[in-house]
């Protein structure tokens, strides 16, 4: 992680007289949502033509490659042939015996004969390979060692060996554990069998109605289908800290729902669904005896360290049966085992600054960030019900924890009652949360055909089903996401806004937007504010959209004091100290060099969560080159005739004050490689990059 920003553009980076271009007085650019950049810093907008039309896909040293490799034309990705997956299984396998990937016991170890596998195990074993191709190590210290005599668990892989110090402690190897909410291997095996039981979602289920006799919604996936899931799980890595990374936010909603189980139907008839539309794909099949789900039986609480050590995972099937058939009719016939409203755990938002759930960047090195700028409330990224019930590992990455998230909650996607029901009362289960939030806003439209997201917001009888299935499955409190309405002028969440806390939800956030609007124009805090009034008391209200400045906040909660908090999103992606400016009240005029110790702060943890081997090393280089395409947007308080900047606001071309912030204001994504490059290190061969989040705000001017 080098300190000097070399690797600059060569073009003159400092503002002269004959660039100045003072055309439009500061009134009249705000009118048009461009930012008032200070006339002395403003300079032509670079040339793209030469980038458009390329379809090269190798990055070299001159800056023409590295912005051709960005900008490759996607008609190259279309003509490629779709390969099947079990294909792809085969290629990954070949792929682990390449010279690339040394196996992590032999890294660790540095002994040939120190794998149990031998000549089965599915990595590398060539030792002078390996190191033949190794890149050169990193500048910088290994996030892994420090002061305590604690070593690092990728031994010989890690990008930092030469700061390993003796080099005798990496046979012990083994990582810190400041993360919780991994996904159990038993849990999984369960999951891909479809063997997991769910006693009390399916009791609360049935005690509302919501299983019965019907015909399904839900196109049924045959047994060979669920071989592939189980496959495609099966060919993962086995280093879990890569595994689970990798998908710790590389999922985007667009590819949360490859596996087709929640699919929309017609109109539902009062949110009653059958037994069918359960996402799982094979007839159930009977394990945990004896309350091994680790949940409260007829009440007992039966502490799960016993259960692994106790009780065995499967048994013969027709005395399981008999025995859950007992456990489900006495929990159903015990009405004191049903949680009254009042006895819910709650949490109290007012005043507290929450980040918002954001999909791809909003991962946990980035949410460490913001907590370490002052963020109260994180929560983990959309993770989708069906992936989860599925088992797969890269969904359950995006419900991590780090030890720094002291109040932390996880959101979930699901389009029916069941399926979501499940999903909560497995994750009440499994991981260490505060509160549960579900997804009833999100606008995209793969998430939308499938019926969830804000496609509820046209269903309310789904979302009461929802809500009063999950209040009353789990103890956690029970939060909603969602938006104004789903068409523009048509809003409809203030009519639903009372019985939204009758149907047992503790928390609302509304998105001050329609899904129609997605994020084109000024969210509605008007709206907002006129639900917040409606609320009744026991429903916390918070508000959504736009939030930009401690200014905002402050408006905000003076405009409606019935507001519990404001969630931030956006605003913290293009700028995360904004938590410390709210709390401080100050406009903070930050400097390049502080940002670059931000950035770096972020490429530690990245290191730390994804690995600081060349795997763990390119995917922290991806998430970061994913956040930068944000942070660029972002112009210094010192640059602007007004202040503060507006979240709509359209940032021109200008010079920074000096070269490094010339280079962070670059919309380029060869000058976000460069940045990269700094923190990480040159890009590998044939390195390629596009950003997959574009805000309408900012890339579609009639939107402004």
């Amino acid at each position: 992680m080098a300190e000097s920003p070399a690797g600059l553009t060569s073009q003159n980076l400092n503002p002269t007289q004959d660039q100045q271009q003072p055309t439009a007085t500061p009134e009249q650019l705000i009118a048009k949502s461009i930012a008032p950049v200070k006339p002395q810093f403003l300079r032509p907008p670079p040339s793209r033509a030469s980038q458009k039309d390329t379809t090269s896909s190798t990055v070299s040293d001159s800056n023409n490659d590295i912005s051709k490799s960005i900008n490759t034309n996607t008609t190259s990705v279309v003509a490629k042939e779709k390969k099947s997956k079990r294909q792809l299984k085969r290629e990954r396998q070949q792929e682990k015996k390449s010279s690339v990937n040394l196996c992590p016991e032999l890294a660790k170890t540095g002994d040939v004969n120190s794998c149990p596998y031998k000549n089965n195990c599915r990595f590398n074993h060539d030792l002078e390979a390996f190191k033949a191709q190794k890149p050169e190590d990193l500048e910088g210290e290994c996030p892994f060692v420090n002061g305590e005599g604690s070593c690092c668990p990728y031994g010989l892989a890690c990008r930092f060996y030469g700061t390993h110090k003796g080099h005798d402690g990496v046979r012990n190897g083994k990582k810190q554990i400041s993360e919780i909410n991994g996904l159990n291997k038993d849990v999984q095996k369960l999951l891909w069998k479809n063997k997991m039981k769910f006693l009390k979602a399916d009791s609360v289920l049935k005690s509302l109605g919501l299983t019965g006799p019907g015909k399904s919604k839900v196109k049924k996936v045959d047994e060979e289908e669920v071989e592939k899931i189980v496959d495609d799980n099966d060919s993962r890595g086995t280093n879990d800290t890569n595994e689970n990374g990798c998908g710790d936010g590389g999922n985007d909603s667009a590819g949360k729902l490859d596996c087709a189980a929640e699919v929309l139907g017609g109109d539902d008839v009062d949110g009653v669904l059958t037994d069918e539309v359960r996402p799982q794909k094979k007839a159930k099949s009977a394990v945990e005896v004896n309350g091994c789900s680790g949940e409260e039986v007829n009440g007992l609480s039966i502490p799960e360290k016993d259960i692994e050590n106790n009780c065995p995972l499967e048994t013969e099937p027709e005395l399981v049966s008999d025995k859950l058939e007992v456990i489900a009719d006495s929990v159903e016939t015990d009405g004191s085992l049903k949680l009254h409203p009042r006895e819910k755990k709650l949490i109290d938002f007012r005043g507290k600054l929450y980040l918002a759930p954001l999909t791809t960047v909003g991962n946990l090195p980035f949410r460490r960030v913001c907590k370490a700028l002052g963020a109260d409330v994180t929560c983990g990224e959309m993770a989708m019900c069906t992936n989860l019930l599925q088992g797969q590992a890269s969904e359950w990455a995006l419900l991590r924890r780090h030890s720094s998230e002291d109040l932390f909650g996880v959101q979930i996607c699901g389009a029916y009652p069941d399926t979501v029901t499940r999903t909560v009362e497995l994750i009440d289960q499994e991981c260490t949360v505060d509160f549960i939030d579900i997804n009833m806003g999100c606008p995209i439209d793969i998430v939308v055909n499938k019926g969830a997201g804000s496609s509820l917001l046209t269903k309310p009888m789904r979302m009461k089903s929802i809500i009063e299935a999950t209040s009353g499955t789990v103890e956690k409190p029970i939060t909603v996401k969602v938006r104004t309405g789903y068409f523009e002028g048509k809003s409809r969440i203030d009519s639903l806004i009372v019985d939204i806390g009758k149907w047992g939800a503790s928390a609302v956030t509304i998105h001050g937007r329609s899904r129609q609007q997605r994020y084109s124009k000024l969210a509605d805090w008007d709206y907002i504010y006129q639900c917040a009034r409606k609320a009744p008391d026991s429903l916390q209200v918070l508000g959504n959209g736009d939030v930009f400045s401690f200014v905002d906040w402050n408006n905000h909660k003076s405009d409606c004091p019935e507001l519990s908090s404001c969630m931030i999103a956006r605003g913290a992606l293009i700028k995360p100290w904004i938590f410390t400016e709210i709390k401080e009240q100050r406009h903070w005029d930050i400097s390049s060099g502080e940002r670059l110790n931000i950035l770096k702060d972020y490429v530690r943890s990245g290191l730390e969560h994804w690995g600081s081997d060349t795997k763990g090393v390119e995917t922290t280089r991806h998430f970061l080159l994913e956040w930068l395409s944000y942070t660029c947007r972002y112009v210094p308080v010192g640059l602007l005739d007004v202040i503060p900047q507006r979240l709509n606001w359209r940032p021109p071309s200008y010079y920074g004050r000096d070269d490094l912030e010339t280079l962070m204001a670059s919309d380029s994504a060869a000058d976000w490689v460069r940045i990269s490059e700094m923190l990480l290190g040159k890009v590998p061969d044939a390195f390629t990059f596009a950003p997959k989040h574009k805000s309408n705000a900012y890339d579609r001017a009639e939107n402004g």
